[in-house]
């Protein structure tokens, strides 16, 4: 018997709602042929990659996405296996994403998209060039299910917990007059396995306890502005919830180090509250407090889709312990970097980051 502890019910709303019944799929086949029209159904954040490919050990992977950050999502749905069988078949082909280089991965892509370009199709995708060396540098692991058993559930968390991200997206479909629909609810929040997959790929950066300094990715440009963000004291991310919702990772109090892609390291602060959206950020300045939305104006910070919840930009209110400006930021080889906005490291890397930043920044504190 399966057990599941995300719930789903929906009501037609009217002055007597009633629950829509519970209905099934004929085939959880039909379940993969809808997320490849529609990835959303998974993520809006994530781009498709690769479909029903072959293992090295004789396997075949369901589906292969790529996030933002270059990292891999190994995509598998539960069809006939039973809850347990089917954690272990993806952990198992994690081992064969984990090894995947940037040829596997592109011949992977021209299997899934003839005559495309990997490299081409990301950048219009996330806005950005895809940087080889960014590419597979960790991943994550998505079980696709109706219903998971209470066993699967807890190693599911024990694993999340202990640094491998792997999380489970639960579907129910209910009928209705105009057909079937398909609701779907993560088993825990992702933005658990989006920081847990921030993690060294090679046994030569290996994994470490986290030394509790955060890490902030602040992008610059026609959407945001540094400068901005200096004098009235925030980071801010949107344009979909991969970018938003690690800024709900910091508690208030905790220290963050900031870097600006192409720049290099530009501040480091502590963290004064939680993220609010832009229509309801206010700022302070000269004349008292204000709405975000009136007094900025070096970014667009994504205005246009202040009404979207999903894509809108959040800010996160952060007191500046030392800040240099762009020209002057700090760049060096070897120093930590991702385009996670905010995630907190797990890596000797990292470790070795904190300790030149604090060199280059002497009030951060310490």
């Amino acid at each position: 018997m399966d057990f599941m502890s995300v719930q789903h019910a929906i009501w037609k709303v009217g002055t007597t709602p009633h629950p829509l019944r519970q209905g099934a799929l004929p085939s959880e086949a039909i379940l993969e042929q809808m997320i490849v029209a529609s990835p959303e159904i998974l993520s809006p954040d994530w781009m498709l990659i690769g479909r029903q490919e072959v293992t090295t050990g004789g396997g075949r992977i369901d589906l292969l996405a790529v996030a933002p950050d270059a990292s891999l999502v190994l995509i598998e749905i539960k069809r006939d296996r039973t809850p347990r069988d089917v954690v272990a078949q993806a952990l198992d082909y994690g081992c064969w994403v984990e090894k995947l280089g940037n040829d596997d991965i592109a011949a992977i892509y021209a299997r899934f998209a003839p005559g495309r370009s990997f490299s081409d199709d990301f950048r219009v995708r996330f806005h950005r060039d895809l940087d080889e060396a960014d590419l597979n540098q960790a991943h994550q692991l998505v079980i696709v299910a109706g219903a998971l058993d209470p066993a699967s559930e807890r190693i599911v968390a024990y694993l999340n917990e202990r640094g491998i991200s792997i999380n489970v997206l639960c579907f129910q479909v209910f009928e209705s007059d105009e057909g079937q629909l398909l609701s779907r609810a993560w088993l825990l929040d992702p933005v658990e396995t989006q920081s847990s997959a921030v993690a060294p790929r090679n046994a030569k950066e290996p994994t470490e306890s986290w030394n509790g300094e955060y890490y902030a990715c602040f992008g610059t440009g026609p959407s945001r502005s540094w400068e901005e963000a200096r004098r009235y004291g925030f980071l801010s991310a949107g344009g979909g919830a991969w970018y938003s919702r690690t800024l709900n990772l910091p508690d208030p109090g905790d220290r963050i180090w900031v870097k600006s892609p192409d720049h290099g390291f530009v501040g480091v602060a502590r963290v004064l509250g939680t993220p609010q959206p832009l229509a309801d950020f206010t700022i302070e300045t000269e004349s008292g407090m204000q709405p975000a939305i009136d007094v900025l104006t070096e970014g667009t910070y994504h205005r246009a889709e202040i009404d979207d919840p999903e894509r809108c930009e959040y800010f996160l209110p952060v007191q500046w312990l030392d800040t240099v400006p762009l020209e002057r930021a700090i760049r060096e080889v070897g120093l930590f970097g991702n385009q996670n906005t905010v995630c907190a490291p797990r890596t000797g890397r990292w470790r070795h980051t904190v300790d030149r930043l604090r060199t280059f920044f002497p009030r951060s504190g310490v």
